[in-house]
């Protein structure tokens, strides 16, 4: 995979939805006002500490940045959520469920 070129193409694509142009992105994270043009021109890419603030100003986390696929959606963010709650037991009951229930279904 072409990181930059996909960090570029994700950022123009979050930007178009959120009906927001580079000049007012660049402005709202705080940077000058040719900031977002830089990066999505390919003469530049956010350190980590600004792909954070990127990804803050777009509500989203950084798996969700890197996931344009959808390949996983908000339900199976708040399962892992609940499943980072459990104990060793209990992901070890929830595995043998899910086994089960992919049987079931024949996958």
């Amino acid at each position: 995979m072409d990181y930059p070129a996909y960090v570029r193409q994700r950022i123009t694509e979050l930007r178009l939805k959120r009906d927001v142009s580079e000049y007012e992105m660049s402005l709202a994270l705080g940077m000058n006002r040719n900031y977002i043009q830089g990066i999505t021109s390919g003469k530049a890419l956010p350190s980590m500490a600004q792909f954070l603030n990127i990804c803050e100003y777009f509500e989203i986390t950084p798996m969700q940045f890197f996931d344009s696929e959808g390949l996983y959606p908000q339900l199976n963010l708040k399962i892992m959520e609940e499943m980072r709650q459990l104990d060793n037991e209990d992901l070890l009951l929830l595995l043998t469920i899910s086994r089960h229930l992919r049987q079931k279904q024949g996958k």
